[in-house]
């Protein structure tokens, strides 16, 4: 909790406080209060306590240990790619996907005056995401854990040269000039987050809806592994809309995989697909099915 900025520190006692007295409606989120992701809880679950927490880890923690009832994490972002490393945090958790959320990323630059500025602060992500702004303007990015945290320390630092780009909220919070306004370099900009709970969910409660599911796979270390691998979804009919790897170890050799797929187990195609890949596979993890929040393709 210390590690957020003076500014900040006082909400976030105020909404753990809250969380702690009712921990099954707490949602963790990770970073400061007005942060991208404290606006996807309150979207997603508007009954909910958000649940500040300084790290993806802090927050995963609060979920596995009972002080909140779920948690809501970045994963991918549609101009930036990758936000959390969610295939190496998820499986270490003991947490499972119980839900997914799309919210629409708009970016504001926030100051305590007007500029010019020197630097930036905000999140890898939200640098990624207005590169072109920086460029224009001159301004150098500079890395902070998170969006909301940023305008804090913008606060805090109480210097004019610098300026955070965080959620509009973030300025009302924290007291700071609003400078500009949508300077995302993409309209479209959008970051997908999952849901993460202490208990996965029935596969055959979501009989009634448009599913996906979430696992882990290494391949066997053969020729041709992975495109095996990949005919037990083509041959079963069962789309596959994200697949990413990532190295196991240090030995190069084992390769992991991170893959969403559009079905359920107890559906039969999927079932096939299934039990092909564990052939093919020397590990298949589950990590969740829950509710197709947004159509794909």
């Amino acid at each position: 909790m210390h590690s957020f900025p003076a500014p900040a520190l006082a909400l976030v006692e105020k909404m753990a406080a809250s969380a702690a007295a009712e921990p099954a409606r707490a949602i963790a989120f990770q970073g400061a209060p007005g942060a991208n992701s404290h606006r996807a809880a309150l979207e997603y679950a508007p009954g909910s306590l958000p649940l500040p927490c300084f790290s993806f880890e802090d927050a995963l923690e609060a979920v596995s240990k009972g002080r909140a009832g779920a948690a809501i994490i970045p994963i991918e972002n549609s101009q930036h790619g990758r936000v959390a490393d969610i295939h190496f945090l998820l499986p270490e958790s003991g947490l499972s996907i119980v839900g997914e959320y799309f919210l629409p990323i708009s970016h504001t630059v926030m100051a305590t005056g007007k500029g010019p500025f020197t630097a930036a602060y905000s999140h890898p992500q939200a640098l990624g995401q207005t590169r072109r702004y920086l460029r224009a303007n001159g301004i150098v990015p500079v890395s902070y854990a998170d969006t909301a945290g940023a305008a804090a320390y913008v606060k805090e630092m109480n210097d004019p040269t610098i300026c955070a780009i965080a959620p509009r909220i973030a300025a009302e919070l924290y007291g700071l000039e609003i400078v500009a306004e949508s300077v995302e370099d993409s309209a479209d900009n959008t970051t997908r987050f999952v849901v993460l709970a202490r208990e996965a969910l029935d596969p055959a409660s979501l009989a009634d809806d448009v599913a996906m599911t979430t696992f882990v796979f290494e391949v066997n270390n053969v020729p041709a592994a992975l495109y095996k691998a990949l005919g037990s979804f083509a041959t079963n009919g069962v789309n596959m809309t994200k697949l990413e790897s990532y190295q196991k170890g240090a030995s190069f050799a084992a390769t992991m995989f991170y893959t969403d797929i559009v079905g359920r187990p107890g559906e039969p195609n999927v079932d096939r697909a299934l039990d092909e890949l564990a052939f093919q596979s020397k590990e298949v993890r589950m990590l969740g099915s829950y509710r197709m929040a947004r159509p794909r393709g």
